[in-house]
């Protein structure tokens, strides 16, 4: 038999501690009160008989308080609860004395892997991480409701970033870099006016990023098309120096030919400030930046010729990568790059095509960018394109008092998200349970997200000066409180989903690929939509359904769900929960197929959607994945690829190792050939259909290989 601890933890069971908290509650009363070695005994048996492979620990405190109350050993029992709440206070009282210490041992694996852009063995990156613990500690011993923390803890929600809700900070947001830079903005008391350079521009806004990332949580995104302005600003700067310098000695074009090399040189340089700024960085959290930059060429922008020439130079330094400490080329986490597909860059045959065949050849070697399709997005938008801020999470169309949409200047207040199978493993098939549990714990997700309002309510701007100030958000007066911009829809409040390819399953026997699985997990979609609706209406907060991203807590839940209910074929077995409404890795399903199928879902979940196709190392076959990028221009909003590629552990080679003819592989870099120390997944080709990638030890699988 397993014990549950109230931390989740699964034991072994041990009868010898039921003994001994009863014989130190014997010592407490009068003899006369005490129960014998029998009475403990036959306690013990009973726990026993009940033959269960799993027992909350709570439980089995409540079975011996009853059994205690059976044989008239009151006082005896009355002690044993006393000591039983004694006990309870204590841990109450001190729930982080364990959890940072494992931190600062480097053994807290959970809390250490929960971010991937903090690196867990810093010094400065745990005290963030320590005082994380700490408001852990307070949020689910003060300051959230009991029932909230109850559910927190038996994964029926999950309340994303405690260790931040101590602080009147929010989650995520759109910085509002065009007014930041035309209009100047403040910095630790100092002011920085309108850049007079594409190279100043660039700086500043690195700048801007980690001021704004060291007093907020979640992701930050910066439109790139600002810094066009900038670009002409120094392409005319130069054409008047050199006019000045050179127009009696050099005609037209050879100073039209000056100019533009050293544009190209500052361009180069100013991407590289950004690229390097972003990955050197550290915030005062101690962690890099989570920064998207988003690659959009509007064809009204007067500047997108200038916004041309950045984006390609950001994407040609992506492709290059950064070198790491080895001087090896490596792809930074940071910052992540979204493209936008639109008429003119949609492989088409349109003017700008050459920048999406160049973000083809990053996405094969890079993992990014990531792709918004601009023609699904308007469809979903009201006819905007904007980017999903840092958590990519979007924003729901919001207008000015002069009737304009806004985007850039706004941001999110929290996630909570629920957990879709364990409702469907209570229901068991039964739907009129699962409608009625569904509703229950809906409403309380509901509670929860409006503690993440009532938290920030009545913040004033000075918490944060380059946020509510100095315009990343807002130019508020010193003293002014926020409250206008968490009502009205002016931020969102984001309802995350986890496992609807397991609920399906669980609730229909099949999976949501299926046309009466589809059917269903559409209804479920369309439900959670219409509560954050409901709820809008009824709060004037701006609710959203968001498909999070949150690989960690695909993870938590389906851990807790199998040390609650065992082990279920499909659901609690594989370790992990399908992401939001993603297919499940192990489904049989080509790469357009799962765009297609997942876009239905994109547009249901407006708060936030994103869907992943994995393949293999493209690099030598460019022309299927240029396929792939015009499906999505189509058919879906928002996709990610997760390339894999090569990777050699001694030297850090991040690209394709060679395997020659006797199937031995090797690193072409430092031509280590032990087999061991090479994450190598290797695929010969741009096959986008079933997996079928193995590399084995007889002549026929090689060349089965090959010709795929």
């Amino acid at each position: 038999m397993k014990v549950i601890k109230r931390d989740g933890r699964s034991v072994d069971y041990d009868a010898s501690k039921i003994k001994d908290a009863i014989e130190k509650a014997n010592l407490k009363v009068q003899e006369e009160e005490r129960a014998s070695e029998t009475q403990i005994k036959n306690i013990i048996k009973y726990i026993e008989g009940l033959n269960k492979k799993r027992i909350l620990v709570e439980d089995i405190q409540d079975i011996i308080e009853m059994k205690l109350m059976n044989i008239n050993k009151f006082a005896l029992a009355k002690e044993y609860i006393t000591y039983r709440y004694t006990r309870a206070l204590v841990r109450k009282a001190n729930t982080t004395d364990e959890t940072i210490l494992t931190l600062i041992k480097n053994s807290n694996k959970e809390v250490m892997e929960e971010n991937s852009n903090k690196n867990a063995y810093l010094a400065s990156t745990q005290r963030d991480l320590i005082a994380g613990e700490v408001s852990k500690d307070l949020t689910k011993r003060i300051l959230l409701p009991e029932n909230i923390v109850e559910a927190h803890e038996k994964g029926i929600l999950h309340f994303h970033d405690m260790d931040y809700f101590i602080q009147p900070i929010f989650n995520c947001c759109l910085i509002n870099i065009q007014d930041m830079l035309d209009n100047g903005t403040v910095m630790h008391g100092k002011m920085i006016e309108t850049p007079k350079s594409f190279q100043v521009a660039c700086t500043i806004v690195t700048q801007i990023i980690a001021a704004v990332a060291s007093s907020q949580y979640g992701g930050q995104s910066v439109d790139m098309s600002h810094l066009g302005k900038y670009l002409r600003v120094s392409k005319n700067k130069f054409k008047k120096q050199l006019t000045s310098k050179y127009k009696d000695k050099l005609d037209k074009e050879m100073i039209d030919s000056l100019v533009m090399d050293r544009l190209k040189s500052e361009l180069s340089s100013g991407v590289q400030t950004i690229q390097y700024q972003i990955n050197t960085l550290m915030t005062t959290n101690g962690q890099s930046p989570f920064v998207t930059l988003f690659l959009h060429l509007d064809k009204d922008d007067p500047y997108i010729e200038e916004n041309a020439m950045i984006i390609e130079e950001i994407l040609k330094q992506r492709y290059e990568g950064i070198k790491n400490e080895k001087g090896v080329y490596v792809t930074p986490a940071f910052p992540k790059l979204i493209y936008v597909l639109d008429e003119h860059n949609a492989l088409k045959g349109g003017k700008y095509d050459y920048l999406t065949k160049l973000a083809v050849k990053c996405s094969s070697k890079r993992l990014y960018p990531d792709y918004i399709s601009a023609k699904k997005m308007r469809e979903n938008y009201e006819g905007n394109v904007f980017s999903p801020m840092g958590c990519r999470s979007f924003l729901s169309p919001w207008k000015d008092s002069d009737g304009n949409y806004k985007f850039e200047g706004r941001f999110n207040q929290g996630v909570v998200s629920i957990n879709l199978p364990q409702i469907g493993i209570i229901a068991d098939k039964d739907e009129d349970l699962f409608w009625k549990l569904f509703d229950e714990r809906l409403e309380l997700c509901k509670e929860a997200l409006l503690c993440r309002h009532h938290a920030l309510l009545g913040t004033v701007s000075d918490v944060s000066p380059i946020h509510w100030q100095y315009g990343a958000i807002a130019r508020l007066e010193k003293g002014e409180k926020i409250d206008k911009l968490l009502k009205g829809g002016y931020s969102t409040v984001s309802l995350g989903y986890i496992g609807l390819y397991e609920l399906t399953k669980l609730m229909k026997g099949v999976s949501h690929t299926t046309e009466e699985g589809k059917e269903f997990a559409l209804k479920v979609m369309k439900h959670m939509n219409e509560k954050c609706k409901e709820w809008k209406k009824e709060t004037g907060l701006g609710f959203a359904l968001y498909g999070t991203p949150a690989e960690s807590l695909c993870y938590r839940f389906a851990r807790i769900d199998l040390e609650q209910y065992g082990k279920i074929k499909d659901v609690t077995d594989k370790g992990f929960y399908t992401n939001s409404y993603h297919v499940d890795v192990r489904e049989h399903i080509d790469a357009f197929s799962k765009l297609a199928f997942e876009s239905e879902f994109q547009s249901i979940s407006s708060g936030g959607a994103i869907s992943y196709v994995e393949i293999p190392n493209m690099t030598n076959n460019l022309e299927a994945m240029e396929e792939l990028v015009k499906f999505i221009y189509d058919n879906i909003q928002y996709a990610e690829f997760n390339t894999k590629s090569d990777y050699c552990q001694v030297c850090g080679f991040d690209g394709e190792i060679i395997i020659n003819d006797d199937l031995e592989w090797e690193c072409p870099n430092c031509h280590n050939k032990d087999k061991n120390k090479m994450n190598v997944t290797r695929r010969t080709c741009g096959y986008l259909g079933e997996n079928f990638w193995n590399v084995g030890k007889t002549k026929e699988i090689k060349e089965r290989v090959l010709h795929l």
